[in-house]
């Protein structure tokens, strides 16, 4: 399943906001990834139609299971990646920058191998 970069940014802050135990809202992906709220509202929509996120009627959004299977890759990646350039001694900051970037590019075989590397 191939998504755009921007599409995973947007379903993984929605993964990590559920995960805080509170209702997701367009209000609250736009405050956190400091977007506009109409440029949320067109993302909502776009992911809505690829059937990556579902909408109730007071507004909370939830993933779907293709949403959540994208979410927790994502997720997955970007806590390994940090974790791992942390431990080789770049700052925090940078490597989670940089784990932000390579999550979205690194090939699922390149991942696996690193992977089994750290977990041993």
């Amino acid at each position: 399943m191939k998504t755009q970069e921007s599409a995973e940014n947007y379903l993984e802050t929605i993964c990590i906001l559920s995960r805080k135990g509170s209702p997701v809202r367009s209000v609250d992906i736009a405050n956190e990834l400091e977007y506009t709220k109409p440029s949320v509202s067109v993302a909502m929509k776009n992911l809505r139609a690829a059937g990556h996120i579902a909408t109730d009627d007071d507004g909370y959004i939830t993933l779907t299971e293709s949403g959540q299977i994208i979410a927790e890759t994502m997720y997955e990646r970007h806590v390994l990646l940090s974790d791992w350039l942390i431990s080789l001694g770049v700052d925090r900051e940078t490597a989670v920058n940089d784990a932000c970037r390579i999550e979205h590019v690194i090939s699922e075989q390149s991942f696996a191998a690193i992977k089994g590397l750290i977990e041993g």
